[in-house]
């Protein structure tokens, strides 16, 4: 099975493979260390019920996904915090009659919309999908206004959240 999800270590920062991303010393802000095992009691049902997921899943082992979950479980939980730095996408499905105006990036400085792609799924609907990275605040604010039109429907969905600080700044390197 293939590791896309896995993290590697690469000097001082972990490389997610499923995002390309680099991670100074944290993932979901959680320092990574070494690995430290330990057991999980589980209902017989509930572990068979879990193993079916996995079949659908791409993970080399159980310990992959437990670790998967925790992170994802951590980074919901940091990005509730307004100051937390989220990274993201803001998912709209909207009538093409509709003709949503271009977001002004001037309105909202403190998001970066790294990229934007719109698509249409049938001669009536299109598809838009921002990525976006800001204060977690921000972002739900510009993801609350998109999605209050009338006619939108979709979500946010955080898939980072970090403490901003130097120690997280990006290096001369890209990382």
């Amino acid at each position: 099975m293939s590791n896309s999800r896995s993290l590697v270590a690469d000097g001082e920062y972990y490389k997610d493979l499923a995002t390309n991303m680099f991670i100074r010393g944290t993932v979901g802000g959680m320092a990574m260390g070494r690995l430290t095992r330990f057991g999980v009691s589980m209902d017989e049902e509930l572990l068979a019920e879990f193993d079916r997921w996995l079949q659908g899943k791409d993970y080399a082992n159980r310990s992959e996904a437990v670790r998967d979950l925790a992170i994802q479980a951590l980074t919901q939980t940091a990005s509730l915090s307004p100051s937390a730095q989220v990274a993201g996408t803001i998912t709209l499905i909207y009538p093409y009659k509709l003709k949503l105006k271009p977001v002004q990036t001037s309105c909202h400085p403190s998001i970066i919309i790294s990229a934007n792609l719109q698509v249409h799924l049938d001669p009536d609907t299109c598809l838009k999908v921002m990525v976006v990275n800001g204060s977690a605040a921000a972002v739900q604010e510009l993801a609350d206004q998109l999605l209050g039109m009338k006619g939108v429907r979709g979500a946010l969905t955080v898939a980072a959240a970090h403490c901003h600080n130097k120690e997280n700044e990006h290096d001369d390197k890209g990382h």
